[in-house]
């Protein structure tokens, strides 16, 4: 089970020292989540600094260029984030082609060249509100999963992706997708996954949900079937929320 938090546009230096500072991860559970914490990149070194004395955590990078240098003012390169001792980072993420303007094609560079650096990228995939009414659930996912695995093609036995669905219509809006609608949405990846790869390939990667998780919801969302773990934002952004949340990751079972 993976738990990410994305802080988005969040946490400066000094705000991230001190939520690091005061996230106690959960103890005595039967079976501890892998816990990511994407911080804005100017908080990268402050998180690493902070995470010296509050170990547990991994620090992943919110967005990247696919080149590796170049005339790209205000990006981050791939071999910045490696300098940085960075090994994950979010692809795809539903601001960035809504606010940004990427693409799948952008998707498809930049999980190549993350792969090619020796990065882990979480893509995300989903659908907006007008494509759910419209019935194109399946097609949407179907579409930007195969675009992940376009980028991903030739470096199986190295880092590995990870996929994140996030329905667009329930980012930051209070909205929560069902369990049911999650394990359905869920099993459809899966689903284009095991066409492209085969079964026993597409059991390895894990997928995430994210759109309004919050203390109060995670644990059902994470036993629904299908679901690795699940990709919080607004509620990682206060460390007991998200401590609360990594220990519904572990099922919330004291161990002993």
């Amino acid at each position: 089970m993976i738990v990410a938090g994305n802080w988005k546009m969040h946490h400066g230096p000094e705000s991230a020292r001190s939520f690091l500072r005061k996230y106690r991860p959960p103890t005595g559970m039967e079976e501890e989540p892998r816990v990511l914490i994407f911080p804005p990149a100017l908080s990268i070194p402050a998180a690493r600094e902070a995470l010296t004395s509050n170990g547990g955590v991994e620090l992943g990078a919110q967005n990247m260029h696919w080149e590796t240098e170049g005339a790209y003012t205000g990006e981050i390169s791939p071999p910045m984030l490696v300098e940085l001792e960075i090994r994950h980072v979010l692809v795809g993420h539903s601001e960035r082609r809504a606010h940004f303007g990427e693409t799948d094609a952008d998707v498809t560079r930049k999980v190549r060249s993350a792969l090619e650096h020796g990065l882990e990228p979480l893509a995300c995939v989903g659908e907006t509100l007008e494509e759910r009414e419209d019935g194109r659930v399946e097609e949407v996912l179907r579409r930007q999963v195969e675009h992940v695995l376009e980028g991903a093609s030739g470096h199986a036995g190295g880092p590995g992706i990870r996929l994140a669905y996030e329905p667009v219509w329930a980012i930051g809006t209070g909205r929560t997708a069902t369990p049911e609608d999650v394990s359905r949405a869920h099993g459809n990846i899966r689903g284009t996954l095991a066409e492209v790869l085969g079964h026993e390939q597409a059991r390895e990667i894990p997928i995430l949900y994210g759109g309004s998780v919050k203390p109060e919801n995670a644990a059902g969302l994470m036993e629904a079937p299908n679901v690795d773990g699940v990709l919080v934002g607004g509620a990682s952004l206060d460390p007991e929320s998200f401590a609360a949340i990594v220990a519904a990751g572990s099922g919330g079972r004291k161990s002993g």
